[in-house]
């Protein structure tokens, strides 16, 4: 029997970055995202967000990829979030994310990190933060 463990930390946004993820909206759209995701096989360890963007620790399957993983949750997300009418005008998710693989090392500090978006964002802007990742991982490309 195969174990397998790899855990990649998602990051996407709204379109265009549009605030639309306020408190009870944000709360609404995590738990969706959360039972549908245990209906299609999704593992997420961890999930939560701020105004314009959600952060995701996801354990990937054995037959799962990084980008199916996504365009399952974005995909039908919106869909759900457009169907109850969630917001003002059409919702759409950007359609670039951030993923990077983590070590077992690094887990606790991630759970933390993502549990405090609201707080973490109330200091750092988003773009503060994409700055930082893209330095730290040495992207080429992040969220557009």
């Amino acid at each position: 029997m195969s174990s397998i463990k790899v855990l990649v930390h998602y990051v996407w946004t709204t379109k265009n970055r549009i605030p639309y993820l306020k408190d009870p909206i944000r709360d609404s759209i995590i738990a969706h995202i959360c039972m549908n995701a245990r209906q299609k096989g999704i593992y997420i360890d961890h999930i939560n967000g701020s105004l314009e963007h959600l952060h995701a620790l996801i354990s990937l399957g054995s037959q799962q990829t990084i980008a199916e993983i996504m365009q399952k949750v974005k995909g039908e997300s919106s869909f759900w979030i457009n169907k109850n009418r969630m917001t003002p005008l059409k919702f759409e998710w950007q359609d670039d994310y951030y993923a990077v693989s983590i070590g077992m090392s690094q887990l606790d500090t991630l759970r933390k990190y993502i549990r405090n978006q609201v707080s973490h964002h109330a200091k750092v802007s988003l773009e503060g933060e994409i700055t930082k990742l893209i330095e730290e991982y040495k992207l080429e490309r992040f969220v557009d």
